[in-house]
């Protein structure tokens, strides 16, 4: 048995190997500063209402214990005789309310500014799915094309295994950050396609729910271009810690040239739907659209999880009518983990994924899809 002291011991060198070896860094006890003005204010008001709470600690405690040394019984002291104060029960019930009003003051001024998302100048939807976002720009004018693109985690499961040097943004990465641009009102329109997850940017002080079937609103104005990044604060299953959030904020000029670029892809998309894939250039594609969504539940060998996650390898739905794995990652599975990639994915991509599961790991079908046969599909409603 280890003696007290050296148990201490012990420990006391535990936390100093832990603090060496750089665990500190996640020892921020505080909110940022942020960079905008609501974050600011937000910090600020942290900071006031945090030091009144210490001043009034200081005081209560002060007279708590000034009090027991000053009238303890080995002074001789002697116990009060009356039953209640109605001066004493008015201080301390009027002082405490002052206190709150004090508060509400600043609290109400700046929580008005935070919901305050009038007058924007470019509207961004923010959707939440497992384990993604998806960003649509919302265009005042009808014929324009529209910009919108699901947002992923960068970091492959390979560098999530084996890697050593994490880097400083590991696991917050993302395919397609969110771009706006700087001095400009953004407003944030957000909801969710599954479950709960929760759009957060620390820099911004912006944490807001998304709710599926509800429209969370929030805003910002972020006055120096630069990258600031964030995560999903819900948890929603169980890749919850890879649904980083990346934000580019640009110089407006540069902004609108990606915008127009955006827009310009977009077309071409549309336009690419008619066009025909070869194998090659289909089983490609399905290749990195299925590792960087599918393969968490069906593993990278297709053989999935069962049952919860069932296999794709020798499945009758991947083997099958092909009608039948068109239907199933078009509209997904009701009451199942298996989304709905109908809007996630373009036709393009979903004729990639459709050949790629029906012809990897030894399924071996020989057929393949064409994105004007997905779309038609889609269109058709089946």
């Amino acid at each position: 048995m280890l003696s007290k002291a050296k148990l201490w011991l012990s420990l006391a060198f535990g936390t100093l190997l832990m603090w060496s070896a750089g665990a500190h860094a996640a020892w921020e006890l505080n909110m940022p500063r942020g960079v905008t003005q609501i974050s600011r204010e937000t910090y600020d008001l942290h900071m006031t209402i945090f030091w009144w709470m210490i001043a009034i600690g200081v005081v209560v405690f002060g007279v708590l214990f000034w009090s027991i040394i000053n009238h303890r019984k080995s002074k001789g002291a002697k116990p009060a005789t009356f039953h209640e104060s109605t001066k004493v029960e008015i201080v301390w019930t009027l002082v405490p309310f002052l206190i709150l009003i004090a508060m509400a003051i600043p609290a109400t001024r700046v929580l008005t500014a935070a919901y305050d998302a009038s007058e924007s100048e470019l509207d961004v939807q923010i959707i939440g799915y497992q384990w993604r976002w998806e960003y649509r720009y919302m265009d005042d004018d009808p014929n324009a094309e529209e910009v919108s693109f699901f947002s992923s985690l960068a970091t492959s499961r390979e560098e999530i295994s084996n890697s050593i040097d994490k880097g400083e943004n590991y696991l917050l990465e993302v395919d397609n950050p969110l771009v706006i641009p700087s001095n400009t009102k953004v407003r944030f329109l957000m909801t969710a396609a599954d479950v709960l997850h929760a759009w957060w940017v620390p820099e911004f002080a912006i944490k807001k729910d998304t709710i599926p079937g509800f429209i969370n609103e929030s805003w910002v104005i972020v006055e120096e271009p630069g990258i600031y990044r964030g995560q999903c604060a819900e948890l929603c299953g169980m890749e919850h810690g890879f649904m980083p959030i990346e934000v580019h904020v640009l110089e407006p000029a540069d902004f609108e040239a990606w915008y127009a670029e955006q827009q310009q892809q977009a077309l071409q998309v549309a336009e690419l739907t008619n066009a025909a894939l070869s194998m090659d250039e289909a089983m490609a594609e399905g290749a990195e659209i299925y590792s960087r969504n599918c393969v968490a539940c069906h593993q990278a060998n297709g053989q999935g999880m069962p049952p919860a996650f069932p296999a794709l390898a020798g499945s009758a739905k991947a083997t099958g009518d092909i009608g039948v794995t068109m239907d199933t990652l078009v509209n997904g599975v009701p009451g199942t983990a298996m989304a709905a990639y109908g809007r996630q994915l373009n036709p393009i991509e979903l004729a990639s994924i459709i050949t790629y599961v029906r012809n990897a790991f030894g399924n071996q079908s020989g057929d393949m899809v064409q994105p004007a046969e997905v779309n038609e599909f889609i269109v058709g409603g089946q």
